[in-house]
């Protein structure tokens, strides 16, 4: 059974003042007693914030074993001392490690044998590694801090110099340091308020980007090394509020690709690695609402580009245009085909790859970009996540791809491109006798209320009986928004539930992009409400075909999917025993309002313009959980989590919202609020698995499952 008694040492939940705030737009005037919590600066805010933790951490003061029991069985089966597969690069092999009792991996590297070997070498990590090269120690860079995350990490093309940024407060604004690797010293090279870094190929210079006073990306900067920051020269910049600015070099180091985009519209630049100061040349001029990417081949020896885009081809079309002349003609490779979301294509000097979705799952293949023949990779499992990454060189033999599923640990493969073998090297372990034959993976259907199928994936331990046979404890997990999509993926810390008789099923719903691009446009501006009515059909399918009840029934969601479950929580407040909201964007009227907070000018693609549209604004303001939280409605228990230093959902956002439920009638909802922290939660292992056993423990209690 649920704990649902409250000792009687705990303390009142806090009650936050309330200060009346008049926002009027567009003939609506709106009371927003609690808007007062967004100073950050305020010792009332901060001590409000603390009496929430002190709260929450009282009433979930009896879970403490539970959670000490949930960590060590996370700790328990994580082989705490490993090493990732080495990836070559030029000619040495680069791994990352940890080391059991550290929080921080270290990013290593090792010579490579000879010139011919593509073998990536079998480490033990017991065992010191020959000649191996510690680069970076992210436990020694973070001695002395809180929070530590590392953004940049990339060496020079000569292998001689190490590039890296670290943010240590979690705003995601990071600082530029360099490393001599052959003296092991740093250089005077300290770049601060960076988004993104990377050695130009001669590893003489770095490019890099800032961000403007909304933490957007928008100028991208050439760095000399050995010379003052205040003499770098700036490349580019965008002044389009609603563009993002991002840069790279392609793999077969020809050019310097700096791209800008919205959600809806992009534009490709182009400069020569031999003239990184000559003026950029555009790839094709923006259109609104035509995206696309470039990746140069070289196909029959001409230098071409090859280009995903959606211009009049919803689901994408790649073509390819001479690299000279960008803008003339046209050669389809792969046309448009409805309902085959064209995702990616990565060009080597012998091999065309490409990903795609197709019927709920991302597919790989290897392209002949003359012909546009496919040679897709098949894989046994109904429901999997596959794609090719790590792969830096340009005419390596062999191709690195990740492969996994619900059940299946994350594993690595290398294709070799002359025999189509996939070489195993290496499966996650797992440690505590797990065996992928002892949980069941699968795929049902709901239907929406205009008819449309929602597919639900689900797992489960075998053992506990197929879902259905009777209502079982459930754990359901939505997103649904940005195209981004849920796709199958294992998890150690998610076997402590299924161990425990949990179902864990996952609503992919509308505005995410599993069943392709229409299934994103049916869930984003005016459609948005289909994301949450989504969901709540998926939780009514399970309760009908009897795989749970709404007693054992939990949703949790996260950043947008944090506003998912806000928005249920209001819909269908009786289908839920409990509602976890990390992060999330529950008040988001207010903040897509607000053009000088980070990231609203760019959401507007995403959610509409509710400052000077009034149907948007009246839209979003019917769905909008904080300013639809209803008085003496029995809402389901509710806990949000948080974090102080986040600047893509601030914290007040949550924090208004619990303090709304709480007006409202709502007696069991609490806040979590980490104080030094980011988007992503705490930084370091050890700390994300407490974290994590934190929210499951409650789950657990919620479902009914803490004593399984």
């Amino acid at each position: 059974m649920t704990s649902d008694s409250v000792p009687a040492a705990v303390p009142a939940p806090p009650r936050a003042a309330r200060r009346s705030l008049l926002r009027s737009h567009h003939g609506d005037v709106f009371d927003d007693p609690y808007d007062w919590l967004r100073a950050k600066e305020d010792p009332a805010v901060i001590a409000h914030l603390e009496a929430e933790n002190a709260y929450t951490d009282a009433r979930v003061a009896h879970l403490g074993p539970l959670r000490e029991t949930l960590f060590e069985e996370i700790k328990a089966r994580v082989q705490e001392s490993d090493l990732s597969v080495p990836t070559r690069r030029g000619d040495w092999w680069y791994y990352g490690r940890t080391v059991e009792g550290q929080q921080y991996g270290l990013q290593c590297r090792a010579a490579v044998a000879s010139p011919d070997d593509w073998t990536p070498p079998v480490l033990d990590a017991a065992v010191p590694v020959p000649g191996e090269q510690i680069l970076l120690d992210g436990n020694v860079e973070a001695e002395g801090h809180e929070f530590f995350a590392m953004g940049a990490f990339d060496v020079s093309d000569d292998a001689t110099r190490l590039l890296w940024s670290t943010d240590f407060e979690g705003d995601e604004r990071y600082t530029v340091h360099v490393r001599d690797l052959v003296t092991g010293e740093t250089l005077p090279d300290e770049i601060p308020g960076t988004s993104g870094a990377f050695f130009t190929p001669d590893s003489a210079a770095i490019l890099y980007t800032t961000v403007d006073e909304s933490w957007r990306p928008d100028t991208l900067w050439l760095h000399r090394i050995g010379t003052p920051v205040t003499d770098d020269v700036q490349l580019f910049h965008e002044p389009d509020e609603r563009f993002w600015l991002g840069a790279g070099i392609t793999r077969s180091r020809k050019y310097l690709v700096i791209g800008v985009g919205s959600s809806i519209t992009s534009e490709e630049h182009l400069v020569d690695l031999d003239d990184l100061t000559a003026v950029p040349r555009v790839v094709w001029p923006r259109r609104e609402g035509v995206e696309y990417s470039v990746e140069h081949a070289v196909v029959d020896g001409r230098d071409e580009l090859l280009i995903l885009h959606n211009d009049e081809a919803l689901d994408f079309e790649l073509v390819s245009v001479p690299a000279a002349d960008p803008q003339g003609g046209r050669r389809v490779i792969l046309p448009h085909t409805p309902g085959r979301r064209l995702l990616d294509v990565d060009a080597f000097r012998d091999v065309t790859v490409v990903a795609y979705r197709f019927e709920g799952l991302e597919r790989i293949a290897l392209m002949d970009p003359t012909t546009g023949d496919l040679d897709e990779l098949s894989f046994d499992e109904p429901l999997f996540s596959a794609g090719f990454g790590g792969n830096p060189e340009w005419a390596a033999p062999f191709l690195r791809l990740g492969y996994g599923s619900f059940v299946t640990p994350s594993t690595v493969y290398d294709l070799e491109l002359a025999t189509g073998a996939l070489h195993l090297r290496k499966r996650q372990p797992v440690l505590g006798g797990y065996d992928p034959a002892d949980y069941g993976q699968r795929r049902d259907w709901a239907i929406a209320e205009d008819g449309t199928r929602i597919p639900i994936s689900l797992v489960w331990k075998r053992s506990f009986g197929e879902p259905g046979s009777e209502p079982r404890p459930v754990h359901l997990y939505g997103y649904g928004s940005y195209e981004h999509s849920i796709d199958p993926g294992f998890s150690m810390m998610r076997l402590s539930a299924l161990d425990r008789g949990v179902v864990f099923a996952v609503a992919h719903v509308r505005g995410g992009g599993e069943m392709g691009r229409q299934w994103y446009e049916d869930g984003k501006l005016g459609h948005k409400a289909n994301s949450f009515t989504d969901f709540v059909a998926c939780a009514r399918h399970l309760v009908a075909e009897g795989v749970t009840a709404p007693d054992r029934l939990v949703a949790e969601g996260g950043s947008a999917g944090g506003l998912l479950m806000g928005a249920v929580a209001n819909l269908a407040p009786e289908l839920f025993s409990g509602i976890l909201a990390s992060v999330p964007f529950v008040d988001a009227l207010t903040t897509i309002l607000d053009p000088s907070l980070p990231l609203t000018v760019i959401e507007w693609d995403e959610w509409g313009d509710p400052l000077h549209d009034a149907d948007v604004y009246a839209y979003m303001k019917s769905y909008t959980p904080y300013e639809n939280v209803r008085d003496g409605v029995a809402y389901p228990p509710i806990l949000a989590v948080t974090s102080l230093n986040d600047t893509r959902v601030l914290y007040v956002e949550p924090a208004k919202w619990v303090a709304r439920l709480r007006d409202a009638g709502s007696a069991d909802v609490m806040l979590k609020c980490e104080m030094v922290a980011g988007h992503g939660g705490v930084s370091g292992r050890y700390n994300s698995w407490r974290e994590r056993a934190f929210e499951l423990a409650w789950i657990l209690d919620r479902l009914g499952a803490a004593g399984g």
